[in-house]
């Protein structure tokens, strides 16, 4: 089967493609395989690209997707009240249903908005029936995810079982890979990070590893020479301008989180910082008990907040940020984060005559500052139409949506938690 896509604005987030202004896009196999102004193909299915924006769908390289469930209810929390209510409140009362409901409808809201890969940073730890939960939800999901297997919150329990057991079923070639989620010196010591990602390293596992503070943990693990580029730095507030450079040399990357990061105390996102050290930044959501769970929030929130600090970033910088960038970070770049030929068909479509949009002069200003899921009116992921005219398609909502419902309310009565806006955890 053959798709064109014809006659969008093209943003390819690829120097050699380009931006056309008017283009087609033409997809065989799942595979991009010509970019051009004008493609004429009889044998392929036409999709009307005009009045839209076809880009690469975005990807979100860290969320805790088993909190779906409690989405909204830490909107005034601080960090130290979150930890307490989801790890050590509700947390012990999920069942491997509760995990697989949170995981499949965040999985799917993600879509929906446009969020065609996702690293699910999984740290709900409790055993082989919980995992395999989270991974059918992901494999359920149309759509391209890593399952980033990691200990419970600042436990000094190991998953390495648990990660073995994993690289035996999950493979690199299909839409559902890993990673394992560390949890780093603070938590176990520098000996102990070192044997993991050693362990890491030979199961041809990329990881990713909560940081921040001005204690000098990333100068710590350079001079352990841990520093490597298939490690993901999720936060990094607090850490010092040559530490940053220190990642960079390494290669290694940075997710940031600058809703959850600027509200709940974390300090300034590290955008501008990681920049001026050489460092490309990537974003991702992380929560959405306490923030939003779209892109478009996330890249207009890093772009206001490094904007008023020093007026440097681009709309440009942003979408690369939320796109090849983070494709870079999750070790897939050589099959998704621009359109590209050869790479796997991942593409949103956006509309530009929507009336909250309408009109789009500058594509890239108007995504980064007046973006929202409701433009989002197709998805391909590897090339297979996942949600066109606004809807996902072959998917009944409802009955996954009662689901999460009854998940949430079962573990709310069990931890003796109140729904009512008013369960402010005492930290």
């Amino acid at each position: 089967m053959k798709t064109l896509l014809s006659g969008g604005i093209v943003i390819s987030l690829d120097p050699a493609v380009g931006d056309l202004d008017r283009g087609d896009v033409l997809i065989e196999g799942g595979r991009i395989t010509k970019v051009a102004e004008r493609i004429d193909d009889p044998d392929a299915e036409v999709i009307n690209a005009s009045d839209r924006i076809v880009m690469p769908g975005f990807i979100d390289n860290h969320r805790h997707n088993w909190q779906t469930a409690f989405r909204g209810i830490g909107a005034d929390w601080t960090f130290a009240q979150w930890a307490k209510a989801m790890h050590e409140t509700v947390k012990p009362h999920y069942t491997p249903e509760d995990v697989h409901a949170a995981t499949l409808l965040g999985r799917l809201e993600a879509l929906h908005s446009g969020i065609t890969t996702m690293l699910d940073w999984y740290h709900v730890a409790q055993g082989p029936e919980h995992e395999d939960a989270a991974i059918g939800a992901l494999q359920e999901a149309p759509a391209r995810s890593v399952f980033c297997l990691g200990a419970g919150w600042a436990t000094p329990v190991s998953v390495e079982s648990g990660i073995r057991r994993v690289r035996n079923t999950l493979d690199d070639d299909g839409l559902l890979t890993m990673a394992w989620g560390l949890r780093g010196a603070d938590d176990t010591g520098i000996d102990t990070l070192a044997q993991e990602l050693k362990t890491a390293d030979e199961l041809g596992l990329r990881t990713s590893l909560h940081t921040g503070g001005d204690h000098r943990p990333v100068a710590a693990m350079h001079e352990a020479g841990l520093l490597r580029d298939t490690t993901t730095f999720v936060h990094g507030n607090g850490i010092g301008d040559d530490e940053l450079r220190m990642l960079a040399d390494a290669g290694s990357h940075l997710s940031v989180s600058p809703d959850v990061e600027l509200k709940m105390g974390f300090g300034a996102p590290l955008t501008g910082r990681a920049l001026a050290a050489g460092l490309r930044p990537t974003l991702s959501i992380d929560v959405v008990p306490s923030v939003g769970g779209d892109m478009f929030s996330t890249m207009r929130t890093a772009f206001s907040a490094q904007r008023g600090l020093d007026g440097g970033l681009r709309a440009r910088d942003l979408v690369h940020f939320a796109t090849i960038d983070a494709a870079r970070s999750c070790g897939l770049e050589s099959r998704t984060g621009s359109i590209t030929p050869g790479k796997d068909a991942d593409i949103i479509l956006l509309r530009t005559d929507d009336v909250t949009v309408f009109p789009v002069t500058d594509p890239l200003g108007t995504i980064v500052t007046a973006g929202h899921p409701g433009i989002v009116d197709t998805v391909l992921v590897a090339g297979r139409i996942v949600k066109r005219d606004g809807a996902l398609i072959d998917i009944d909502l409802t009955p996954l949506q009662n689901r999460l419902l009854a998940s949430r309310d079962r573990v709310a009565a069990a931890a003796g938690v109140a729904l009512d806006g008013t369960w402010h955890p005492k930290a």
